[in-house]
């Protein structure tokens, strides 16, 4: 059986601008949801269609001058691809939901941002 080869490292992109980070975590709720009712079976039966939901939690080292302003940034384009070829991801209409700082002996200061996106776009 052959070695697979998997996606490493990605280069993150905002507005065409790349931006340095250290985690990134992709959060996509489906399109459909459980309907739960009273019945003798005692499962649910059946599902609904909803509007998926996009959310990206990403980690960026804080720079000692020129941090961007985060909570400013709306309408905005994400690109992630992977360094070493595979399929881009873009995620579309992105604003700043949260943003949080965290400090810690011995590693960068960085700072926790979560992204909404209204859509996604996976390019081939």
């Amino acid at each position: 059986m052959a070695a697979e080869e998997y996606v490493g490292a990605i280069v993150f992109e905002v507005n065409s601008e790349e931006y340095e980070i250290t985690q990134l975590t992709e959060d996509v709720k489906g399109d459909k949801k459980i309907v739960k009712t009273m019945n003798r079976k005692r499962r649910a039966t059946g599902y609904v269609k909803i509007i998926p939901e996009i959310t990206l939690k990403v980690t960026v080292p804080i720079p000692a001058k020129g941090e961007p302003d985060w909570l400013a940034l709306k309408d905005g384009k994400i690109t992630i691809e992977p360094v070493d070829g595979g399929d881009r991801v873009t995620y579309q209409d992105c604003f700043v939901l949260d943003m949080s700082a965290k400090y810690e002996v011995d590693k960068e200061a960085s700072r926790d941002l979560t992204v909404g996106a209204l859509n996604r776009i996976v390019e081939k």
